[in-house]
């Protein structure tokens, strides 16, 4: 667990003082959850368990291998040591996959435009983010859905930035209304680095778009130089096609964009009895398999390239057919993922927090907290698609992701864990509350001194008693998170550029936001 400081039990003024400490903003490292804290507590993969699928993953690497890798793709894995077989499918061998594994980057810094926000992927640190492709946007006044905007991504992205348990700002939805997928894949681009400082994760259609992208994110940051010693940006890359295919066109994307510095998110997303086997184990075999292909890809274009290790397998409804991204079984791929990511030493990212139900309702609540506790408490490096996603990925809802964040809190509350030190165990408290003491802890200096640091408090959530809740006008949560909506949306991005920066890059491309 991560140690805490404490905030001194001594008093240092009266009720008065103690009342404004406590309602000033903590420093970071009292704050009770906060980006990076450790898990790895929880692991449903016993240690056999672990070494019986890392053995079938090298098993199916060496007899299975990938198809369709293009040209470009061929010439990198062949050179590195990869074997091309008769069949057109590359084979990697055993002692290739071991020593990209050794080489690595295993560590990794996700840098913010703003350094406040910058992310270390190591061991088990956990970072929850919003991800996703959704289509539509989720009315929560009318119940109902409609096509998602580049302005519903940039109201996505500013409200996130504003949201303190969300840590980065993987697009989560399609700008729908943008028809030229040059202009949607800039757009998407502008509209999230428009609307936050913290890391931003985006994905591109087709390999001509990377090179206007870097030229737009070159003046973000003010020149090519700056953005290669700090890229805000990462590549969400879907670099093969379940199972066991390289989607060709996606991995010319990612030859481009390791060549301009962008750190990589190797994605593989397979369907659990559908593009992936429909047992859990079988699942995680072939996304890690898929995402070791992807490593030495990587790694055989250029040596020690930030890699995220993007095991994405999703669940299904074996009745219907239907995606089940809230089930159980969700909840345990993508933990038994984390704890894979852990064996090899890489840095990783899977899916968690998201629902299958249409609204920010019980079930979406059961569904998200059940994934994000799991994951977080699994140590995944990146949790995505954490906050806002519905309907089996495609819904976005602007109240759920405000919602969400108090959600995460909780979850990063339960990946904290407890620390067990002579200050928490409390002998010397009891005693003096016990004996010639008030006979309760409220107000005492422990209490007061540990209240910030050691709780975390709802947002959105409601903790009043009945009575006090019906002479407030009987509030929900929805109304509260559109109020919190509201209020965010009513002021200026803090992300915006400066209007030099901001016309310079209107001047090249064509900004469908307004200035």
């Amino acid at each position: 667990m991560n140690e805490q400081t404490s905030i001194s039990s001594g008093r240092s003024g009266g009720r008065a003082s103690r009342r404004a400490a406590r309602s000033a903003p903590l420093a970071d490292h009292l704050r009770p959850v906060r980006p990076g804290l450790s898990g790895g507590t929880l692991k449903p993969l016993t240690d056999e368990g672990m070494q019986r699928i890392h053995t079938a993953v090298l098993d199916v690497l060496e007899r299975v291998g990938l198809a369709d890798a293009p040209p470009s793709g061929i010439a990198y894995l062949t050179g590195a040591g990869a074997v091309l077989g008769e069949d057109g499918r590359i084979r990697f061998p055993r002692a290739l996959v071991e020593d990209t594994i050794a080489m690595a980057n295993r560590q990794i810094t996700l840098f913010g435009r703003d350094p406040r926000h910058d992310m270390e992927l190591s061991g088990t640190r956990v970072h929850y983010g919003t991800a996703g492709a959704a289509v539509h946007m989720v009315d929560v006044l009318t119940e109902s859905y409609r096509e998602s905007t580049v302005q519903d991504l940039f109201d996505a992205a500013r409200i996130a930035d504003r949201l303190d348990n969300i840590h980065f700002v993987q697009r989560p939805m399609v700008c729908r209304d943008i028809v030229d997928n040059r202009d949607m894949d800039l757009n998407t681009l502008y509209a999230c680095c428009a609307g936050t400082t913290k890391h931003v994760g985006t994905s591109f259609t087709e390999p001509s778009h990377v090179a206007p992208a870097f030229e737009m994110l070159h003046l973000m940051a003010g020149g090519e130089d700056k953005w290669r010693e700090r890229p805000f940006v990462s590549n969400s890359n879907c670099f093969v096609v379940p199972p066991m295919k390289f989607a060709t066109e996606s991995c010319q994307v990612m030859e481009e964009c390791i060549k301009g510095g962008m750190p990589i998110l190797l994605l593989s997303a397979g369907m659990a009895g559908a593009t992936a086997p429909s047992t859990i184990a079988g699942a995680i075999v072939q996304a890690v398999a898929e995402c070791l292909a992807g490593l030495v890809y990587v790694n055989a274009v250029k040596p020690g390239h930030p890699a995220i290790f993007g095991t994405w397998p999703f669940g299904l409804d074996l009745r219907t057919g239907a995606m089940s991204i809230g089930s159980g079984e969700q909840a345990l791929l993508t933990a038994g993922c984390a704890q894979m990511h852990q064996f090899y030493g890489v840095p990783g990212g899977a899916a968690a927090g998201a629902s299958d139900s249409k609204l920010p309702d019980m079930q979406a609540g059961w569904e998200q907290m059940c994934s994000n506790v799991m994951a977080g408490l699994s140590g995944l490096n990146m949790v995505y698609e954490a906050a806002g996603m519905h309907a089996s990925l495609l819904g976005f809802c602007h109240e759920s992701l405000i919602l969400g964040d108090d959600l995460i809190g909780q979850a990063l509350r339960c990946v904290r864990g407890i620390e067990v030190d002579d200050e928490t165990l409390s002998v010397e408290e009891i005693a003096r509350v016990c004996m010639g003491g008030p006979n309760h802890y409220l107000g005492t200096d422990q209490t007061l001194g540990r209240m910030q640091s050691d709780h975390v408090y709802p947002t959105c959530g409601d903790r009043t008693s009945p009575k006090e809740w019906a002479e407030k006008g009987k509030p929900g949560l929805i109304e509260r998170a559109i109020a919190k909506k509201e209020a965010i949306l009513a002021e200026p991005s803090a992300a915006r550029f400066d209007p030099e920066t901001d016309a310079a890059i209107r001047a090249r491309f064509n900004i469908h936001l307004r200035a």
